[in-house]
């Protein structure tokens, strides 16, 4: 009797381990993402999955890396989804596959050594609707893609690549000379200027019949099937999704943007290693837009765009869809190459507001902090909380606002001229962006092309930003044009030629505890008439007469020293 009670004991003791051992697939979030942010959200809800599993292996997959694999996912998926939902595994091998659609309830999981490797072949992926840069348009189905899915996660750590080469168009200032010379060998058409390779003459003719960045304007919509090269994917789409995670994996490669959550709510990104070549077209990293109660941490980012970037769609059709992106959290992440490490817009005419963001390495990435928009957008982007960020070896601005965004990479490639700015100003409209309160303090900066540039626009300021407490090393101080309610606070600007802090066209500018070194003779530099209202302080200068630059066209008291 005593041996069966003791079997009964063990039979649930080993039921209940069981179950606990299941609950823990998933870990929780980490309850330190929550501390000090500033922002009112909910928790992040996770995914959840029932027991079943099954491997790609049952459903005659083969990981050669030769045999198309499309069918056998496409099968275990469905199998795990009849069962209620659960795992489907990716084990060690190289898996050539079309794309691969989500459903509710799967985790995808990739084992140690998984390869999960994108086909080549375009005739995989058909033309559907979508939308990328913010517009409303056709392209091809993404590799891996999920639409109105809940309680889905891509988990594990294999790697999967999206065979972006395949893809992407190639200027050839991005490359070296050898490098160029293999391209040419591999096959591919060239430009008229034989400046910029594609992979095909349907590329070529989609890029010759755009105007508009990546959209194909120029021929009917009806003509699509002929430049269908061009029409390149995100590699992850995931539209009108709820209870996502994606956990471990390498996503690298991919032909257009890497990861491109959009209108999902719940969505956890962490532990990721995402890569793209330096030289590729469009090549972000993370793209989150319109989404909401978000939380992404402990990424690495090596790309050839923007890193982790927020956006909420492109003028007409993103203010129709009038969705922001709203109540995020980024923490320890680190970004090498990028045209940028955090960054919002330039398509953000929904809207993005309540973020935190904190605890992140930028490493040589063109750009740390980069905000950046233009007239027409619309939108307005409010309320975010930056602390704790550090960056080394940045070639342009180590932050940037930037109100006359034209689609330039950050360091101007061979094919670009600067974007200039308009001081004649415009109606504000709708279609007029907005940035105002938003908060950065705790930022190093070793060496960077120049500190910061706060560039608002004439009809319509960069509202209440301040930056506190920060110690910033570059070629070039700081800027403000077109600013209102600027505070600078306890932040030491080193520089080698140029003045700590340069004001024009700005209006209730606050300076305080300013510390500047260098070869500048002027620490501070003030100018132009519309000027109003800028506050420093007597002790934060040894000399006011020589360390303060008051340009002679602002009226009395334009500046205040107290």
């Amino acid at each position: 009797m005593k041996n069966i009670s003791k079997n009964i004991i063990m039979t649930l003791a080993c039921s209940l381990f069981l179950g606990q051992g299941f609950a823990r697939q998933i870990a929780p979030v980490d309850a330190s993402i929550y501390e000090g942010v500033e922002i009112n959200m909910p928790k992040v809800l996770l995914p959840s999955f029932g027991e079943y599993e099954v491997n790609i292996r049952d459903f005659g997959a083969k990981g050669d890396g030769q045999s198309k694999c499309t069918e056998a996912f496409a099968e275990a998926i469905q199998a795990v989804q009849a069962k209620g939902g659960g795992k489907v595994t990716v084990p060690r091998g190289i898996w050539l596959t079309g794309p691969i659609t989500l459903k509710s309830n799967i985790n995808l999981h990739l084992e140690e050594g998984a390869l999960l490797l994108f086909s080549r072949d375009f005739d995989d992926y058909p033309l559907v609707n979508t939308s990328f840069e913010g517009l409303n348009t056709v392209r091809c189905i993404s590799p891996i893609n999920a639409y109105e899915a809940e309680n889905i996660a891509i988990t594990g750590s294999g790697v999967i690549d999206g065979n972006g080469d395949a893809w992407r168009l190639v200027k050839k200032g991005k490359m070296t000379a050898d490098q160029w010379s293999k391209l040419l060998k591999s096959g591919g058409v060239l430009s008229d200027d034989e400046k910029m390779w594609f992979p095909s003459e349907k590329s070529k003719k989609g890029y010759t019949s755009s105007s508009n960045f990546n959209v194909p304007d120029l021929i009917d919509p009806e003509d699509l099937a002929s430049v269908k090269d061009f029409l390149r994917p995100v590699m992850v789409s995931l539209v009108h999704c709820n209870k996502v995670l994606l956990d471990g994996p390498t996503f690298q490669n991919s032909p257009a943007w890497n990861i491109h959550p959009l209108m999902s709510e719940n969505v956890v990104i962490r532990n990721l290693e995402v890569r793209n070549p330096w030289y590729s077209q469009n090549g972000d990293g993370l793209d989150l837009e319109s989404c909401k109660n978000v939380l992404i941490y402990n990424n690495t980012f090596d790309v050839g765009d923007d890193a982790i970037c927020f956006k909420s769609g492109k003028d007409q059709d993103g203010r129709d869809r009038g969705i922001p992106t709203e109540n995020v959290i980024v923490k320890n992440n680190t970004v090498y190459h990028g045209h940028g490490g955090f960054v919002v817009g330039s398509e953000m005419s929904g809207g993005v507001r309540n973020v935190h963001v904190s605890n992140c390495t930028f490493i040589g990435t063109d750009i740390g902090l980069r905000f950046k928009s233009t007239r027409g957008r619309g939108g307005i982007v409010e309320n975010i909380y930056i602390s704790n960020i550090d960056m080394i070896d940045i070639p342009a601005e180590a932050i940037r606002f930037n109100m006359f965004y034209g689609g330039n990479s950050p360091v101007l490639e061979e094919d670009q001229e600067a974007e200039v700015r308009d001081e004649t100003p415009m109606p504000v409209t709708e279609e007029t962006p907005i940035f105002r309160n938003i908060y950065m303090k705790n930022i190093t900066v070793s060496g960077a092309g120049k500190t910061a540039f706060f560039m608002g626009l004439p009809e319509k300021s960069l509202e209440n930003v301040r930056l506190e407490d920060s110690y910033l090393v570059g070629n070039e101080g700081m800027t403000i044009i077109d600013g209102a309610g600027i505070k600078i606070k306890n932040v030491a600007v080193i520089t080698k030629n140029s003045p700590a802090l340069t004001i024009y066209n700005s209006q209730n500018i606050q300076v305080e505890g300013l510390k500047f070194g260098g070869d500048s003779k002027a620490a501070l530099r003030i100018f132009g008439r519309l000027t109003e209202n800028v506050r420093v302080n007597k002790s934060d200068f040894k000399n006011i007469e020589t360390q303060i630059f008051q340009s002679p066209e602002l009226t009395n008291g334009a500046v205040k020293i107290k």
